[in-house]
């Protein structure tokens, strides 16, 4: 296989990751209709990215000069204590390879790698919210069930889990 980094995203790759996330979505076998066209959600998709660049870091799997795969680090601020008084953990976001690239251990190098951004960042742990075909990879790189983290859901703005 080609020479393969894994790295943060640079702006004017956030194009090519919009498409992958079109492309991931439009793999789901339960896709509803998009609430906007390819290249209306391109535009919305890397202006929201350039918006929440200090909460969502984003890393890229790059073949060449092609974006091949991602991840996105979200970076939550927690309440301070008198023990840590600057605190923040994670939450790993939209992990996505193309087909033709997975199955060969790149998957696991861009969560690595975003976990090694997370400890760079100092973040108390990172969470991730995973599809079931996912969960013994997540396993194997260190991710573990919690008693102690819940969930509650809210409210559903997308037909997608």
């Amino acid at each position: 296989m080609d020479h393969v980094t894994v790295r943060p995203a640079e702006p004017g790759e956030l194009a090519a990751v919009a498409e992958l996330r079109w492309r991931w979505i439009l793999e789901g076998d339960d896709a509803a209709p998009a609430a906007m066209d390819r290249e209306a959600f391109v535009r919305h998709f890397v202006a929201w990215a350039g918006q929440h660049a200090s909460s969502h870091r984003c890393m890229v799997l790059v073949r060449g000069a092609e974006v091949i795969g991602m991840a996105w680090l979200a970076v939550v601020h927690r309440v301070p204590t008198p023990h840590a008084p600057d605190r923040s953990s994670g939450d790993l976001q939209c992990v996505y390879v193309v087909p033709e690239a997975r199955d060969a251990g790149l998957g696991g190098r861009l969560i690595t790698e975003t976990l090694a951004r997370a400890e760079e960042l100092g973040l108390e742990r990172v969470t991730v919210h995973s599809s079931n075909r996912a969960v013994p990879a997540y396993a194997r790189l260190g991710f573990e069930s919690s008693p102690r983290l819940l969930q509650a859901h809210v409210a559903r703005t997308t037909p997608y889990p």
